[in-house]
């Protein structure tokens, strides 16, 4: 039996059907010794904004070479296309391979790595049949692919290369900065409802900054337990990214905030 690299899979599929199962199984069919690991089933359907944040997450946490696939795809069976790349420093061994539609879901990655080599999925027989689902993409396509990439196929095999220009792009608006503030957005938010942002852990000093939108202002705190339960927080989260939080509570059923929204730290004098 041939050994091959990790696998993740994110989807916004859900457990309580058997699409994961189904993608898992394309995927033993094809090189039964890959592991497998699942990032998250439970992306809330068809929002690519939540699956890029958790994407880009989740890829520095995996050793080099591991393939990403990641289906959330309200397009599929549409013209967007599938695509797999490369990123990182070097072809003999990139950071990750990411396995996709292009609707913007790998974007997060992208900002944060080079891009090795983009390629457009277009060769059937790497596919689980030439004539897909037009509905399950993630089974027919992005898992076999996936499979035969972990078995050490070339990437440039699986498809015909494309520009990484002419990707689709989910990208945010770029966090601004003055002599004592900084203006990023929420960017994602995670299942207790902390509100994560775009500002990263080191634009900010330990200390004394302070989380400010309309007429909301929380100072910033080390952990959850620096304050009483219901006490509204901000800190710098697990990802490395600033974040608003309740104690025990859920800021985003409180503040009503959503991705996209402008947040504003203010820097100590």
């Amino acid at each position: 039996m041939r050994s091959g690299r990790i696998i993740t899979l994110l989807t916004d599929f859900g457990l309580q059907d058997g699409y994961v199962g189904m993608m898992k199984g394309a995927i033993a069919q094809i090189n039964p010794t890959i592991s497998i690991i699942d990032l998250t089933h439970h992306i809330p359907p068809q929002d690519i904004a939540q699956a890029r944040f958790v994407l880009l997450s989740s890829v520095p946490y995996f050793a080099p070479g591991t393939v990403h696939v990641a289906v959330v795809d309200p397009g599929v069976g549409s013209d967007r296309r599938s695509i797999a790349i490369a990123v990182g420093e070097s072809l003999d061994q990139p950071v990750a391979y990411l396995v996709a539609p292009d609707n913007g879901l790998v974007s997060g990655v992208l900002a944060q790595f080079p891009i090795l080599a983009t390629v457009e999925l277009n060769q059937p027989h790497y596919w689980r049949t030439p004539d897909p689902s037009s509905t399950f993409h993630g089974r027919d396509i992005f898992a076999p692919v996936a499979a035969h990439l972990a078995s050490g196929v070339p990437l440039s095999q699986l498809g015909t290369a494309i520009a990484p220009d002419s990707l689709q792009r989910l990208d945010l608006p770029p966090v601004t900065r003055t002599a004592h503030t900084l203006q990023g957005c929420i960017q994602a938010i995670d299942h207790f409802g902390n509100l994560i942002t775009t500002i990263p852990a080191q634009s900010v000093s330990p200390g004394a900054w302070t989380v400010a939108w309309t007429e909301q202002v929380i100072s910033a705190v080390k952990t959850y337990s620096d304050r009483p339960p219901g006490t509204p927080v901000t800190l710098i989260g697990s990802h490395g990214w600033v974040e608003i939080a309740i104690v025990n509570g859920n800021a985003q059923q409180t503040f009503k905030l959503k991705v996209g929204d402008t947040v504003e730290i203010r820097l100590p004098s």
